[in-house]
């Protein structure tokens, strides 16, 4: 039974593409309305993890799965779980900001309520203002919502994408490397971003940048080859990490 305190439990999951196997038998309970950080060096599995919770590494043709994750209680790989509504309540940016560079501002907000037939014309203004707003966007792009979304710079691109995430109503946003192709001024409002979405979802963001970790995460995840080597309170595992290869990697010795 999955408990209150926790959005996702993640028991044994292993994962491969073919023969090779990413993920060693992941064992991880998430928080509710908290930032969790998964750290580690390149290869080691983060990508493919945070993938295997919204089921998007099954959208890769040699890819296979083994473990179950629960999303509250209920198993996202049971058989009566549409992957399409799954990735509605578990939304996903991506490290390149890639939102449609044809489609207008506007309508790259509304892109997911489109695809999934559940927009009404009547509520789309208030969509689009609401979920801008909460991607702290709204003020810079208010008058130009008919513009094209590849118009805007790349942190704007990518608040753009997190407010297309948004526009469905998630519960969880699961970013990988959502900062790595931005400068620091961007990668500054994206952070100063987070701070304000973990109120209401729960985040899982996978960063290289340790710096960034201990910026804007309650809890850190340490990945190493696979496995989970260390996971705890962020400040914790900084400064007092359980296991030498934490200390080893965070300290600079390998990564």
């Amino acid at each position: 039974m999955a408990d209150s305190a926790h959005k996702i439990h993640a028991r044994q999951v292993k994962a491969w593409f073919a023969d090779k196997q990413i993920l060693q038998g992941v064992d991880m309970a998430i928080p509710k309305n908290q930032v969790t950080a998964i750290i580690g060096p390149s290869g080691c599995g983060k990508s493919t993890f945070i993938r295997c919770i919204n089921r998007m590494h099954e959208l890769v043709d040699v890819a296979r799965f083994e473990g179950e994750i629960l999303l509250d209680e209920q198993d996202v790989y049971g058989s009566d779980v549409d992957p399409v509504l799954l990735r509605r309540r578990v939304g996903m940016v991506f490290q390149k900001p890639n939102p449609f560079p044809t489609m207008s501002i506007r309508d790259n907000v509304l892109a997911g309520l489109k695809m999934t037939g559940r927009l009404k014309k009547s509520e789309a203004d208030a969509i689009v203002e609401r979920s801008l707003g909460k991607a702290a966007l709204w003020g810079e792009v208010k008058d130009r919502l008919k513009e094209p979304g590849g118009g805007l710079s790349g942190g704007q691109q990518q608040r753009l994408c997190i407010a297309r995430s948004l526009a469905v109503d998630p519960e969880v946003l699961l970013m990988d490397e959502p900062c790595s192709a931005l400068d620091p001024i961007a990668t500054a409002r994206i952070e100063d971003l987070l701070s304000d979405l973990r109120q209401n979802y729960t985040i899982v963001i996978v960063t290289h940048n340790m710096q960034q970790a201990t910026r804007v995460s309650d809890k850190t995840a340490f990945f190493l080859h696979g496995e989970l080597i260390e996971f705890g309170e962020t400040d914790s595992l900084f400064t007092h990490p359980a296991d030498s290869r934490t200390e080893d990697y965070i300290t600079g010795k390998f990564g």
